[in-house]
C-alpha cells in the first residue's frame, strides 16, 4: 500500500488553537515564529488558548501555494477569533480535514468555514467521526457525555463531506491524509476509558477515526501531523512510513495524548521510540500532557520545538 506524495519545498503549520499560549516568549527563530498581535504599532489583543486543535497548513511546490485547515477548535469562535486577530485571509483554503469526531477539534468549524467561504469546499475525515453517544466511563457509576458530530450543522456550514477510511491524496497528490492507523506497537492500545452506546449496549471506543495528514519535503523527509494520535504517535508515524513508502522523518507534530494517569506510563516507552525513528524535529501540541512535554524537552532537546496558540512552524528543504 504505497500512494505516491509528490515533494513540496516547504511545509508552513499555523496553529490556530492550541492549549497554550505566551505572547511574551520573544523566543522566534527562522523555524518558529510566535503571534504578535499587533495593529498600528498596538497589541489589540490576546490569542486565545483552549483545550482543542486547529491549523492552516500551507505546502509550497515550486511557485504554487497550496493550503488547507486541518481540524477546528473547541469553542465556535475560538480558532477564527485567533485568524481574525492574526489578520489571516483564508479563502485561499482549498480542502480541509477533519482528524477525527471529538468536540475539541470541531467545534469552530461552522466559523472557519464561513471565513474560507466557499460552497462546497471537501471534508474529508473517517466515517466513524459520526459515532453518537460517546462518553468517558469514569466510573461505573459515573460518565461524561461527548458531543457529536452533527451531519446538519456541517450541512449548515456549506461543508461537503468526503468520508474515507482508507488513505486518500488531497491537493493533487502534494498532501496525504493517512485515514484508520492500526493499532501495532504493544504500548499503543487506545483509550481505556472511552465508550459508546450501540443498540442499548455499551461498546469500548477505538476512536478509530482519529487520523493525520503526511507531507514530503524534498531532501528532508516526512511531515506528520498527527490530532490526538488515539491509535498512538508511534502507529501513526509508521503507519505514515507505510503509506507513502518513505522512511526519513523531518517532523512528527501533533496531539499525542500522553496525559493523565491512563497515558503517563507509555510516556517513557513512547519517548523512546520516537528516539529510535529519529525526526528532526519533534512538536507535541495540544493533549500531549505536561509532563510528557517536560519529558520530550528533557529528553530530546535537539529535536523538541514549543508549540503554541498563533505559532507558525516553518519546515523547509
Amino acid at each position: 500500500m504505497t500512494e505516491k506524495l509528490k515533494k513540496v519545498d516547504k511545509v508552513e503549520i499555523l496553529t490556530l488553537q492550541d492549549n497554550y499560549i505566551d505572547v511574551a516568549a520573544f523566543d522566534s527563530t527562522e523555524i518558529v515564529q510566535r503571534p504578535m498581535p499587533v495593529k498600528d504599532g498596538e497589541i489589540k489583543n490576546s490569542i486565545l488558548a483552549e483545550h482543542g486543535f486547529s491549523a492552516l497548513v500551507t505546502i509550497t511546490p515550486g511557485d504554487s501555494v497550496r493550503n488547507i485547515l486541518f481540524d477546528f477548535g473547541l469553542s465556535a469562535h475560538g480558532a477564527a477569533f485567533n485568524a481574525d486577530a492574526l489578520g489571516l485571509d483564508l479563502t485561499a483554503v482549498e480542502a480541509m480535514v477533519l482528524s477525527h469526531g471529538h468536540m475539541d477539534h470541531f467545534g469552530g468549524l461552522e466559523q472557519l468555514a464561513e471565513r474560507v467561504g466557499k460552497k462546497g469546499i471537501e471534508l474529508v475525515l473517517h466515517p466513524t467521526a459520526f459515532r453518537k453517544l460517546r462518553y468517558l466511563k469514569v466510573s461505573e457509576e459515573s460518565k461524561i457525555n461527548l458531543p457529536s458530530l452533527s451531519r446538519d450543522k456541517i450541512d449548515k456550514a456549506g461543508v461537503s463531506v468526503v468520508e474515507h477510511k482508507e488513505p486518500r491524496m488531497l491537493l493533487d497528490d502534494y498532501l496525504l491524509f493517512l485515514g484508520e492507523i492500526p493499532k501495532k506497537t504493544e504500548f499503543e492500545r487506545g483509550f481505556p476509558r472511552m465508550h459508546y452506546d450501540e443498540d442499548g449496549k455499551e461498546k469500548w471506543d477505538p476512536i478509530e477515526d482519529d487520523t493525520g495528514i503526511v507531507a514530503h519535503v524534498k531532501g528532508k523527509g516526512l511531515v506528520i501531523l498527527s490530532g490526538c494520535a488515539h491509535s498512538g504517535i508511534v502507529n501513526t508515524v509508521k503507519y505514515a512510513q507505510e503509506v507513502s513508502g518513505i522512511d526519513q522523518l523531518y517532523v512528527v507534530m501533533g496531539g499525542f495524548h500522553l496525559t493523565g494517569a491512563d497515558f503517563e506510563p507509555i510516556i517513557e516507552p513512547t519517548t523512546e521510540a520516537l528516539k529510535a525513528l529519529n525526526p528532526q524535529y519533534i512538536v507535541p501540541t495540544h493533549c500531549t500532557g505536561r509532563k510528557a512535554i517536560v519529558h520530550f524537552e528533557r529528553e530530546m532537546p535537539d529535536k523538541f520545538l514549543l508549540n503554541m496558540s498563533g505559532t507558525k512552524m516553518t519546515f523547509a528543504a
